[in-house]
């Protein structure tokens, strides 16, 4: 079977709206069943950067949110990008390597990103269902479609 070869901004493109929708859909779903709702999620994002002021400013810091959201979509797949140009046996095995990329963004953002934001955290231990969601979401909505829509780019030789 041949596969359309993309280009590396066609691939950013794809993988940044397929990581950003993929991942907020989860938060919506995952954390509106346990009673959350969107703005509130979207502002908690924003809070990373204006800390417990995101949540007094209704609609205009949960676009913020949503905004910060797909900037950091589009960081997470402009990585794996380089990484592959770098590293190609990377598309090789892009199952393989986006579950575990998935998990290493996982770790990222809860040991370093957010511990160094102005983010609005939860007081206590984080829930075990709370850390399992995290993690898979990452593998399967953060990591392996970064790593698929890498491995369709076409680069040229160097």
């Amino acid at each position: 079977m041949v596969t359309e070869r993309w280009s590396a901004s066609r691939a950013l493109a794809a993988g940044t709206l397929a990581v950003g929708v993929l991942d907020i859909l989860d938060a919506v779903i995952f954390f509106g069943l346990r009673g959350a709702k969107p703005i509130g999620i979207l502002q908690s994002i924003a809070s990373g950067v204006l800390g417990r002021a995101a949540y007094q400013g209704g609609m205009r810091t949960a676009m913020l949110g949503l905004f910060l959201h797909f900037v950091i979509a589009f960081g997470v797949v402009a990585v794996y990008l380089v990484a592959t140009r770098r590293i190609p046996a990377l598309n090789r095995r892009p199952v393989v390597y986006g579950v575990i990329y998935g998990v290493a963004v996982y770790a990222v953002m809860n040991l370093i990103v957010i511990p160094m934001s102005a983010a609005v955290l939860g007081s206590g231990p984080t829930p075990l269902v709370v850390r399992v969601n995290g993690v898979l979401i990452h593998m399967f909505g953060v990591g392996l479609p970064a790593a698929l829509v890498a491995a369709r780019v076409r680069y040229s030789n160097p």
